[in-house]
């Protein structure tokens, strides 16, 4: 890697408009604006079905939220061509996401599946659900989810592999060892500054997290 740049914010040098943007771009690929769809095309699907990890892009006027979600492979249920159900899991009940959507239906939804390198992006509108009998069909342990965020896509598209391949994400050579960074407990007591007992809670961790998964 080279060494860092000193940062500049002078207004020469900022791009805000798509005519810039375009201009030092281009044209998009041919290719790249085919494989976007209004409707979760048969290929597509199958990328769905076997995905464990999602992650879920909202707004809200308290601003942003990119939070994670995984299960087994397929947790996120196809209903139809045009329609995506998310059961929400046990968390820490911040419900940023939840929070958002309540504010603002719009959604994006970016699918990994360990071991491929392309995803699968997919935007549209949602709403939450507490419908008690598809909270039953997507109990697991007898543990039904506290809600069912009901996704209606309006594009999904097939990202290339570049992303991926440039982070070796999936390549055990490059992965880090969770020892390498502060853990979960030291991170609570330093920026909470509260007296948390982070030993304790590190200790705890791993049987609270198996205990706690729906």
């Amino acid at each position: 890697m080279n060494p860092p740049a000193p940062l500049s914010l002078a207004p020469e040098y900022l791009v805000n408009s798509a005519v810039a943007l375009e201009a030092m771009y281009g044209a998009p690929n041919p290719n790249s604006l085919a494989k976007e769809v209004p409707f979760l095309h048969p290929h597509y699907r199958k990328f769905v079905e076997v995905a464990p990890f999602v992650s879920i892009a909202t707004a809200g006027p308290d601003g942003l939220d990119c939070s994670p979600r995984g299960d087994a492979p397929g947790f996120v249920r196809v209903h139809d061509e045009r329609t995506l159900m998310i059961p929400d899991r046990r968390g820490n009940n911040r419900v940023d996401t939840l929070n958002n959507l309540v504010a603002d239906s719009r959604i994006a939804l970016l699918f990994l599946i360990p071991g491929i390198d392309e995803t699968l992006r997919i935007n549209g509108t949602a709403r939450i659900t507490v419908d008690p009998a598809l909270l039953a069909s997507f109990a697991v342990d007898g543990k039904a989810p506290r809600c069912v965020i009901v996704v209606d896509i309006a594009t999904v598209y097939f990202q290339c592999a570049r992303a991926l391949v440039r982070s070796r994400l999936w390549d055990a050579a490059a992965q880090i060892s969770r020892t390498a960074l502060p853990s979960t407990g030291t991170l609570i007591a330093d920026i909470g500054k509260n007296g948390f007992d982070a030993a304790q809670y590190d200790r705890e961790q791993p049987v609270r997290v198996a205990d706690s998964l729906y």
